[in-house]
């Protein structure tokens, strides 16, 4: 069985996820991740903290993590609601699954400047927050969305390509690892990466 293995904690990781863990309810959550200082220099360039977006049961069927939010999430305080998020959005409903019933997460709840890909110290700080989310959300299957969240998962040797197209057990749950809708559309709408998630999403909605 994998185990989880974020990154080593630091003095402020440690006191985040003290800090989440006394939250008693997603909402209690939500408002103390809002204020957190704990990366000085993405509290100091973000817009909002984007904690995530849930159903409005608060029990989702899956949830899916991403790596960190962009320029429209940063704006908007939500997570995957740019070019990204309406590829998601796209590709979960040909695979017949709706983001309404979905939990959408990422593993660093503020942007990195320039969109450049979070440091380990950074992922190691906010990971109390995703872990105490994912407790309080108490799914049974999580999607994680690129390299980032598969790393955070299954650890840090992870080779996407290598892990992708079935389940993990991790912590009691199916973690199913695949391209990030970035990917996608880099590569383009008959590149590799979309075919992949697309797949993927598809075989995620059969094991439900």
């Amino acid at each position: 069985m994998a185990a989880l293995r974020p990154p080593r904690p630091d003095a402020a990781a440690d006191e985040v996820a003290r800090t989440a863990a006394a939250a008693p309810d997603w909402d209690a959550l939500a408002a103390v991740a809002r204020s957190c200082v704990a990366c000085p220099e993405l509290a100091a360039t973000r817009q909002h903290v984007v904690v995530g977006d849930v159903p409005a049961s608060g029990r989702p069927r899956l949830v899916l993590v991403g790596e960190a939010p962009g320029a429209t999430e940063d704006e908007t305080g939500r997570p995957f609601v740019g070019r990204s998020g309406a590829l998601l959005d796209q590709l979960l409903g040909e695979a017949g699954l709706d983001r309404a019933d979905t939990a959408v997460l990422n593993i660093v709840k503020c942007r990195p400047p320039g969109n450049r890909t979070p440091k380990t110290a950074e992922v190691a700080r906010c990971s109390g927050w995703l872990r105490r989310q994912l407790d309080l959300l108490d799914a049974r299957v999580v999607v994680a969305l690129g390299l980032s969240s598969a790393k955070w998962f299954l650890g840090p040797r992870t080779v996407l390509g290598q892990v992708r197209g079935r389940p993990h057990e991790v912590g009691g749950r199916a973690v199913w690892a695949t391209y990030h809708p970035s990917a996608a559309i880099r590569f383009g709408p008959a590149g590799a990466p979309r075919a992949a998630l697309l797949a993927d999403l598809t075989a995620v909605r059969a094991a439900l």
